[in-house]
């Protein structure tokens, strides 16, 4: 097991980075930070003094600005990390299940289409740590709402038989990473240049876990920057 002060660094090419933190890790420098409320809104950072405060209510962020690190909190919920190495532009989404349902991924991605001319084939997509499949236990009315927003429930959803006392065994169970996927994939984001981390929050402490946790735990930080 790794050291929970390292970083969770990123293989991203040349021309950016990415990375996410672990419980005991260090910034390596400032991040802008939006104060994050499970919605779908898309703020475009375009100067480096942007507070929290300012990003009220935002949940993804994107910005074209060198040396200047964009991130989201988490978790247990999905970082996405978006980089245009055409168009030189970054995005971090924030991709709980409620912003999964609403899309938050597309919808990121429609607005480095619409302000910056990026082509969702040039892009490269990182899905950072959080709750995997195994752990990701739900009630009937979370299935129905991914029904309900298209999502493709043969891909995403299972159910493991009746519940026991044996933690998020049985029931119903939603993989937020294929999830995902497939708003990228569907986006027209190459499958072959999604890159998943594979860390589920909820079985490693080296991470924050608000299920395992409580909601008051700490929280990941997911960054990217353009260099």
């Amino acid at each position: 097991m790794r050291g929970e002060s390292e970083l969770l660094a990123y293989e991203t090419g040349s021309g950016v980075e990415a990375f996410s933190t672990r419980r005991q890790s260090e910034m390596p420098y400032p991040v802008i930070q939006g104060h994050q409320v499970h919605d779908c809104k898309v703020a475009v950072i375009g100067r480096p003094d942007l507070t929290r405060e300012d990003l009220e209510g935002y949940d993804a962020f994107i910005t074209a600005l060198p040396g200047v690190a964009i991130g989201v909190r988490t978790a247990d919920c999905v970082p996405v990390l978006l980089f245009d190495p055409v168009r030189k532009v970054v995005a971090a989404v924030h991709a709980g299940w409620k912003g999964t349902v609403l899309h938050i991924v597309t919808k990121a991605i429609e607005v480095m289409s619409e302000q910056f001319g990026c082509a969702a084939e040039d892009m490269r997509g990182i899905i950072g740590p959080s709750i995997g499949p195994d752990s990701f236990q739900v009630g009937e009315e979370v299935v129905e709402r991914f029904s309900a927003a298209g999502f493709p429930m043969e891909r995403i959803w299972s159910f493991r038989g009746p519940v026991t006392g044996v933690a998020m065994s049985g029931g119903h169970h939603i993989d937020l990473w294929s999830a995902n996927r497939w708003l990228l994939e569907k986006a027209g984001v190459k499958p072959a240049d999604i890159q998943l981390c594979g860390i589920d929050t909820f079985t490693d402490a080296t991470f924050f876990s608000a299920r395992r946790e409580g909601t008051h735990c700490g929280r990941i930080i997911n960054a990217i920057r353009l260099l």
